[in-house]
């Protein structure tokens, strides 16, 4: 009787009950044409994917989609240089990009004004700076980041003002 009435509990209960977070796969079919326009190139094997990677695949897409074309340029460029790195280099930008999202959100926001900053520059100056960046010994680089440290600490303390965000960024 204890089965039976077990049993019939579960029958009761919508499969939504038991349902973990996990994402639920899609169908190559039910995306849109825009998305399979940019995911063409996993149309073979789609329903192959395991529904996480085809979840992770489909936000790609779709923050592909909302690029403006200039930030579709650059996207692919940096993708070519991912492709020729080894997996050493692999390894180190992963590294440096984890460290970058466990920094407080205003450490953060100064290293992207730093960044632009730099892109800013003339391309020559950008490459002098780069050469002597090279050429410096790891304590000469320890130096050199400890005092543009000081130098943002005490340009916040004269105009706070400098701390506006350079732009929105999606979260992710």
């Amino acid at each position: 009787m204890k089965k039976w009435l077990l049993l019939l509990a579960l029958l009761a209960c919508p499969a939504s009950a038991f349902a973990d977070d996990a994402p639920a796969a899609r169908a190559w079919d039910s995306l849109s044409p825009q998305e399979r326009q940019t995911l063409k190139p996993f149309e073979q094997r789609w329903q192959e994917l395991p529904a996480e990677r085809q979840q992770r695949l489909l936000q790609g897409a779709q923050r592909w989609q909302q690029m403006t074309p200039e930030e579709r340029t650059q996207t692919r460029e940096h993708f070519e240089r991912w492709k020729q790195m080894t997996p050493e280099q692999r390894n180190e930008v992963r590294g440096r990009f984890e460290r970058f999202r466990n920094l407080p959100p205003e450490d953060q926001e100064r290293l992207r004004r730093a960044h632009q900053r730099f892109k800013n520059l003339p391309p020559e100056r950008r490459e002098e700076l780069r050469q002597r960046w090279q050429q410096m010994t790891p304590e000469e680089r320890t130096r050199w980041k400890d005092n543009a440290r000081r130098q943002h600490r005490e340009d916040r303390a004269a105009d706070p003002a400098r701390d506006r965000p350079v732009r929105e960024r999606p979260a992710r």
